[in-house]
């Protein structure tokens, strides 16, 4: 029974924040005619404004929303990189913010560079060792031995989880120390709009967040099955 009320309390933590960002971002995806260009267009627009030179802007597959330093491109799902809504602007211009923080060499960009390859790296090979985990404990039938395997798995994907949440400060710098400012001070949106964009530029920095409770929902998930 404690198990499960941690299971349930661990369920309701992942989905109410990933609820909360589809949420926004499916509400505030409608087109509004009387915005000057697309998610694509308003991002192109801003590396010209801001002489972000070598970046460029192209389409993505859905809810992959991202900029990639390697390539120097900042890449729109395709409800972002074609509409005209609040979700596009502001989900452009945040990305943008992440290529203004690349291209100005900021420190705080550091924390994706350094944790994000990391955290996914231990995510994945703890997953990996908790499905190898049927073969370890056909060959290996020491209870010793297979407890800390389990141990190794549960370790690693918890430590991929906090290395997502790193990464928070410059998520929450590129939506509210770049993207916020570039849209109000250029007037890309009218002044109404401005709180429903802020709510756009809270769900995209808090993207990796959910993530990152996912990756804990994951970890009691594999635990209360190893416990049968």
């Amino acid at each position: 029974m404690f198990l499960l009320i941690i299971g349930a309390v661990l369920a309701i933590l992942v989905y109410v924040p990933s609820f909360w960002v589809r949420r926004v971002m499916s509400s505030n995806s409608g087109e509004i005619s009387t915005l000057p260009g697309t998610g694509a267009e308003l991002a192109k627009h801003l590396i010209e404004r801001f002489e972000l030179d070598g970046i460029t802007v192209e389409e993505t597959n859905p809810f992959q929303d991202h900029f990639d330093p390697r390539d120097q491109t900042v890449r729109l799902g395709p409800d972002n990189f074609n509409g005209k809504s609040l979700t596009a602007v502001a989900v452009a211009t945040h990305e943008v913010g992440h290529a203004i923080q690349f291209h100005r060499r900021e420190k705080i960009f550091e924390l994706r560079k350094r944790y994000l390859p990391t955290a996914q790296a231990l995510s994945k090979v703890g997953v990996a060792i908790m499905f190898a985990f049927p073969i370890v404990g056909f060959i290996v039938r020491s209870p010793i031995v297979i407890g800390l395997v389990i141990a190794l798995s549960l370790l690693l994907q918890l430590a991929g989880a906090l290395a997502y949440l790193i990464i928070l400060p410059e998520e929450w710098d590129a939506s509210f120390n770049k993207a916020l400012p570039i849209l109000i001070e250029g007037d890309y949106v009218d002044e109404s709009a401005i709180p429903t964009v802020r709510k756009i530029l809270k769900a995209a920095a808090l993207t990796y967040f959910s993530a990152a409770l996912a990756n804990v929902l994951n970890i009691g998930r594999w635990f209360m099955i190893l416990r049968r």
